[in-house]
């Protein structure tokens, strides 16, 4: 009996860790799909990372070849550990201040050789959502403040902000909706949200619903973390009157990826999604795909990171006006 259960839970730990079920080794179109697909952790289901991540399924699907499988996340950092530690998770939208805030906080190893980014896609904005009776983000201190989930990426950036702001709130970790419910009905003073602008979160309110956006004062310390950015009517029309704006910073997002040794195969299942991700770029310019594409600088550097391989060389070829090599048959021949 004793030998029975150790049977099933050796199974049961092997299939959770990821081994071959029987079923699969038995089909050999389950090899094929699996050798193809790329795992993409994501964000929530309000938020720009999933629409990003559907996008890129929707442009790069090329059967068993290639196959994007978009997940849902629970924000930058949570998706910084996925990365690392998830078999099932290959490529990760990430804020571009999680690495820095991960190794300041040593949440996880030598993090520099094993995290890299394939690009930088876009900004995302910080959005303040206040009461009716809160005017100046300084009104905030001592009041309650939603920073989303703990591990999230608008948990780490706003700690980070109303740090740099002395400002000290009574940090919140509602999920965004559940706080947009809290903030109507009084429950908290604000939320602080992190997402490329316009968020569908708050695309249809309204200003007599009495809640509006706050501004967030520049200052030397956050320009040395974050870009000055706006929100205007054209964003928000419900919450904005034209030819106002309010002002706050923005931060980048980052398609981070496991730094794969070059002769392993997930290395070149990720180098066949770089290939198809450059090669197709154009595609995502088009409409319906979301308007945030058009802010993706491909050559773009980003302070403290260090581009995965296969699409440094994407980027080296096309400067020197060579017509790029695959970067999966390239590693594949090193």
């Amino acid at each position: 009996m004793k030998a029975s259960i150790v049977r099933v839970l050796l199974l049961g730990a092997c299939l959770f860790a990821g081994a071959v079920s029987p079923a699969y080794a038995a089909d050999p179109r389950g090899v094929s799909a699996n050798g193809g697909t790329v795992g993409i952790v994501s964000g929530g289901v309000e938020g720009t990372y999933v629409r990003i991540a559907a996008d890129l399924a929707a442009v790069l699907d090329d059967g068993d070849a290639l196959r994007v499988l978009p997940m849902l996340g629970k924000g930058s950092v949570q998706n910084l550990k996925d990365i690392v530690l998830l078999k099932g998770i290959d490529v990760g939208i990430v804020q571009s201040d999680v690495l820095a805030y991960a190794k300041r906080e040593r949440l996880l190893p030598n993090l520099d050789r094993r995290v890299k980014f394939i690009t930088k896609l876009y900004n995302e904005e910080m959005h303040i959502l206040a009461a009716p009776d809160v005017t100046r983000i300084e009104d905030l201190a001592g009041r309650k403040v939603n920073f989303d989930v703990q591990g999230s990426g608008t948990h780490m950036t706003a700690s980070l902000v109303f740090g740099m702001l002395g400002i000290k709130v009574e940090p919140q970790g509602n999920d965004q909706s559940l706080a947009l419910e809290k903030l109507r009905r009084g429950e908290i003073a604000a939320m602080a949200y992190v997402a490329g602008k316009p968020t569908r979160l708050f695309r249809d309110l309204k200003a007599g619903d009495g809640l509006h956006f706050l501004s967030i004062p520049m200052s030397a310390s956050l320009l040395d973390t974050y870009l000055p950015s706006r929100l205007t009517s054209a964003d928000y029309e419900g919450l904005i009157k034209p030819g106002e704006q309010v002002d706050t910073v923005a931060v980048g997002a980052v398609m981070a990826v496991y730094g794969w040794e070059r002769d392993l195969e997930r290395h070149r299942k990720v180098a066949r999604f770089v290939d198809a991700f450059f090669g197709r770029f154009d595609e995502f310019l088009k409409p319906p795909r979301h308007p945030k594409w058009k802010e993706v600088n491909l050559a773009a550097d980003v302070p403290g990171w260090t581009r995965f391989e296969p699409a440094e060389r994407w980027l080296r070829q096309g400067t020197a006006g060579n017509e790029p090599q695959p970067a999966a048959q390239s590693a594949a021949a090193n």
